[in-house]
């Protein structure tokens, strides 16, 4: 063969499988609830945020299909950066999953990269949160992910219909939100 077929083999290969690498990762791809997602609200003091966080309500994702009573555990690394541990219940038994979590933003602390398949990391902002830390709200830049957190399991109707209330006022679409259960 010469190599000028084999050029165009190549480049061939290389076309169909970027194409097919686009279309699956299309069929993946989240709504949109926010499509102008605020910078964080104030700055947060890791040790302060550290330890275990209750799922109130998220948008759904491919991962968290199914999961209820979803808990997220952070803990300080030596090297500074941060364990993760999310965990929920599904059918078919508890699922988990580790990570590591890095600052991106010294100033606020408020922006972090969370990885759960090194090397690839995503963004992780902590747009708000109470200033004792009883509730976070966390999303990232292209507005497809929200997770709001309590540091109560059953945080209340009222709480919830606050954090619900300060979602929408951050730009975020509720209807788009599905309810952990306990």
């Amino acid at each position: 063969m010469r190599n000028s077929n084999k050029v165009l083999i190549a480049g061939g290969l290389v076309i169909t499988g970027t194409l097919a690498f686009t279309v699956l990762r299309s069929l993946d791809r989240h709504p949109v609830g926010n499509r102008n997602v605020p910078e964080p609200s104030k700055p947060v003091e890791l040790e302060r945020y550290l330890g275990r966080w209750y799922e109130i309500a998220r948008y759904e994702q491919s991962f968290e299909r199914g999961c209820t009573a979803a808990t997220a555990d952070y803990s300080m690394r030596q090297d500074g950066n941060v364990d993760v541990v999310n965990r929920c219940r599904k059918p078919g038994g508890t699922s988990e999953a580790r990570g590591i979590a890095k600052v991106v933003d010294r100033r606020s602390n408020a922006k972090l990269k969370v990885s759960f398949f090194r090397p690839f990391y995503g963004d992780y902002w902590i747009l708000d949160h109470a200033d004792d830390y009883s509730w976070s709200i966390v999303g990232e830049p292209s507005g497809r992910y929200l997770w709001i957190l309590s540091r109560e399991a059953n945080p209340g109707r009222d709480q919830v219909g606050k954090l619900i209330d300060r979602v929408a006022a951050l730009g975020y679409d509720t209807s788009m939100l599905v309810m952990d259960k306990p």
